[in-house]
């Protein structure tokens, strides 16, 4: 294929990207933000495990300018995806060995402990255990 007809396809792709969700520089307004969350949660809920997926890429894209918005219109304390699991733990009365979903109790304590981030197969695995959106633990 050649970088022009690549170039081509490329344009092509993002112009139904962009006209399907508002994808530009940043979020602009309250509805392209729902609009970008709830895609992204969608989509996260719909990929495989597999972190090669493709459109892993797009979802932390969005999750990027998910976390921004938020961060100039919906103001909350700090609190890494480390606080926010044992936020959840606490409120769920759950020890490090109940979420084999994430890891052995190792890798719990690693990720609590601030050794070791939360990869995106984990943050789904604890946004469906806890009914919350991924955007909490990113």
């Amino acid at each position: 294929m050649s970088v022009a007809t690549m170039s081509h396809d490329i344009a092509q792709a993002w112009g139904v990207l962009h006209g399907a969700l508002g994808l530009s520089d940043r979020i602009r307004d309250e509805a392209q933000y729902r609009r970008l969350a709830d895609f992204a949660e969608s989509v996260a809920d719909t990929l495989p495990d597999d972190e090669a997926e493709p459109l892993w890429g797009l979802v932390e894209i969005i999750a990027d300018q998910i976390n921004d918005y938020e961060a100039r219109h919906h103001s909350m304390p700090e609190a890494s995806g480390a606080d926010m699991l044992r936020f959840f733990m606490d409120q769920h009365g759950l020890k490090q060995s109940d979420l084999a979903e994430i890891g052995s109790q190792g890798v719990v304590s690693e990720i609590l402990t601030g050794k070791r981030e939360l990869n995106l197969r984990q943050i789904r695995a604890l946004a469906a255990r806890f009914g919350v959106s991924a955007a909490a633990f990113i």
